[in-house]
């Protein structure tokens, strides 16, 4: 099961200009452009204005000049084509125990 992190985005304005773009106007006049591969569909949560759920890693990029609030992460999930709630995420690190090295390794049966 393959899931994308995604940000919620409030736009003013989202308008298609091409098959493969579209061009997003925030609230403070910022615009730039978003393949539709990075939009996943609009947050129905939303009431005040439009908010449409891209990708995270398309948001947070350097030249991304809309404004964006990290307030408000889900997971797109590709089987089901829904948004799942952002889980916390805890890493586990697996430290192996130290084996003393040996000064022969040879194997006898393999050796020629």
């Amino acid at each position: 099961m393959k899931k994308v992190k995604v940000v919620s985005v409030r736009l003013k304005n989202l308008t298609e200009i091409s098959e493969k773009c579209y061009k997003a106007e925030d609230w403070q006049g910022n615009s730039g452009f978003i393949p539709k591969s990075q939009v996943f569909g609009k947050d129905h949560e939303v009431q005040k204005s439009d908010a449409y759920w891209i990708s995270h890693w398309f948001a947070i990029k350097e030249d991304f000049t809309l404004m964006i609030s990290l307030k408000k992460i889900g997971w797109y999930n590709i089987n089901s084509g829904k948004i799942e709630p952002n889980y916390d995420i805890t890493i586990e690190h697996h430290i192996p125990e130290k084996i003393n090295p040996v000064e022969n390794n040879t194997i006898p049966k393999l050796k020629k």
